[in-house]
């Protein structure tokens, strides 16, 4: 998701309607990119907070487990190789395939719930981290890479996507 500019035509208008839905949800674009905003300028990161939640004036982030610091490090070291192998699994002969894999059994359950603080701003959105393919086959959530990962200039970009026609 963070390489938007490498995504087929088909990936693109795909991630512009999910994040557009969810931006809708939260009070609009402006509401979400302030969201996205708070979300980097925090420190330490926000998914590692042991309360479980980031709030801001506009709303607020919920999950059901903590998140770990060196999960999150894991996380971030594998998400980097992701779109070069369409998998965020590396294969299984790699030396940390195993680490990578127990990242995702930890995170896979979450639940992420997200509210605006306002309910004439919209329903909220949920979502997990990982969307399963097959088996072998896991990816990260484009609205949780989006959320916590990619630059703001990139979900800028994908929230303003014009699909070809």
């Amino acid at each position: 998701m963070c390489d938007f500019n490498t995504l087929t035509d088909e990936e693109k208008k795909l991630h512009h309607e999910k994040l557009l839905q969810c931006a809708n949800n939260f009070g609009g674009k402006n509401f979400f990119l302030q969201l996205l905003e708070a979300i980097r300028e925090t420190k330490p990161h926000p998914l590692t907070a042991g309360s479980n939640q980031f709030s801001i004036e506009l709303g607020t982030i919920k999950w059901n487990k903590v998140i770990f610091n060196d999960k999150l490090q894991l996380l971030l070291k594998a998400r980097v190789n992701e779109s070069e192998q369409d998998n965020f699994l590396p294969k299984p002969d790699e030396k940390n395939y195993k680490k990578i894999l127990n990242v995702v059994r930890t995170l896979k359950p979450i639940v992420f719930h997200v509210k605006p603080a306002h309910k004439e701003d919209g329903p909220g959105f949920f979502f997990q981290p990982f969307d399963t393919i097959d088996d072998n086959t896991t990816k990260l959530n484009p609205v949780f890479d989006a959320l916590f990962f990619c630059s703001v200039e990139t979900v800028k970009k994908a929230l303003n996507y014009e699909p070809k026609a």
